[in-house]
Order: structure tokens, then C-alpha cells, then sequence
């Protein structure tokens, strides 16, 4: 489980500022990639709120976006997002950096050290520590991972009210059975990601 120790590591009980980057969308066939940067503040953040923190990827939709709710009350945190065009221009490890830069750069408290999930660091301002897995390790980036899931599934969602038939709003655009049948039946939509295979594969467009 998550807690404090890499923040201690990095200085938070020194005055510095720290916060946990992480980005959601790397894998999906379409819609953009996301990256959240959050600044938790231990006196504020409850015990069984810290106790539910974990990667977004081991907790349900319902309990992410209860969990969310929570962190928006208490945290500073900002979330930024490099769109499917960047992603077929840059590829998708470049974009998710950009993401993550845009994050971080938008938070109001200027941080001093950036904990960032994965094991390269995406060219930020500050002083950065990489964390493998670190989304289950620090509760900072636990929450960024969180905070993020929630609201690329709700784009994804909104998405999918127009181009109802590749399944986003369950899905959120990753390759699943269904949204590959979506795909070779109807073609791709400008929201695919045409560097990626399969839609390469299916370049006919839909509005």
C-alpha cells in the first residue's frame, strides 16, 4: 500500500514541496492521454482517506470516483492532457511526458520536487524522483493516478455520446473485443489514434 515514504525521502518534512505526477491513457486506441499533478498536504488528507489511496488501476469506477470527490475538497492538483494529434506526432511516451510537464505547470503552488510514476523523468522544472510502480507506492502519486483515471473516463464517456458505437463509456477507448469489431465494422473516428495498430490498419474515417 501507498504511504509517505518517498515524500519523507524527497523532504517533505524539510518545507519542500512535493508532488506526484502520474498520466492515464498510454495504452487506449483512442482518446488523449492524461497527466495529473497533486500536492497532498499529510495534516490534511484523513487517515481512511489515506488507508483508500492505491493505483487507480486495482480500485472499481465507483470507489475511483468517491475517492476523487475527497481528494478535490483537500488537495491542490492540476490536470493537463496532450491530444491524439500529439500523440500520432510525437508518439505516445513523448506525449504522456508533455502531459505530465503541462500538469505540473499548471499547479498554483510551484513545486520543489516532482515524484513521478515510471522509470523516466519528463523533463520538468524541478528536482524529480522516478518511482517504478509508484502509483502503489507514494500516496502522492496514488492520488494523481486517481484524480486522472476518473476524469479521462469521463471524457472518454462524453466522447462516446457522439460515436456510440465503439463502447468508450466502458472501454475507455482500450482495445477490447468489441471496440475493435467497432473498428473494422464502422472505420475510425478523428478521436483514433492512427499511429497505433490496429487503426492504422482501418484508416477510413467517421465523423
Amino acid at each position: 500500500m501507498p504511504d509517505w515514504s518517498f515524500e519523507i525521502a524527497a523532504g517533505l518534512h524539510d518545507g519542500q514541496i512535493i508532488c506526484g505526477v502520474d498520466e492515464v491513457g498510454r495504452g487506449p486506441l483512442a482518446g488523449p492521454v492524461l497527466a495529473c499533478a497533486a500536492i497532498l498536504d499529510p495534516a490534511r488528507v484523513p487517515k481512511n482517506l489515506q488507508q483508500r489511496l492505491d493505483d487507480s488501476k486495482k480500485l472499481n469506477a465507483q470507489i475511483r470516483a468517491e475517492i476523487a470527490e475527497a481528494l478535490r475538497e483537500i488537495v491542490v492538483f492540476a490536470i493537463a492532457e496532450a491530444s491524439v494529434a500529439e500523440i500520432d506526432e510525437f508518439n505516445i511516451l513523448r506525449a504522456s511526458h508533455l502531459a505530465m510537464r503541462r500538469a505540473v505547470a499548471a499547479l498554483v503552488q510551484i513545486p520543489t520536487h516532482a515524484l513521478v510514476d515510471g522509470n523516466m523523468a519528463p523533463g520538468l522544472a524541478c528536482q524529480t524522483t522516478c518511482v517504478i510502480q509508484g502509483d502503489g507506492k507514494s500516496l502522492s502519486i496514488a492520488a494523481a493516478s486517481i484524480l486522472a483515471k476518473v476524469e479521462r473516463d469521463k471524457i472518454m464517456s462524453q466522447l462516446a455520446l457522439t460515436h456510440t458505437v465503439y463502447g468508450w463509456e466502458r472501454n475507455a477507448g482500450y482495445g477490447t473485443a468489441h471496440h475493435l469489431s467497432a473498428i473494422k465494422s464502422h472505420g475510425i473516428t478523428p478521436h483514433h489514434r492512427r499511429s497505433f495498430r490496429p487503426v492504422s490498419e482501418n484508416i477510413p474515417i467517421t465523423d
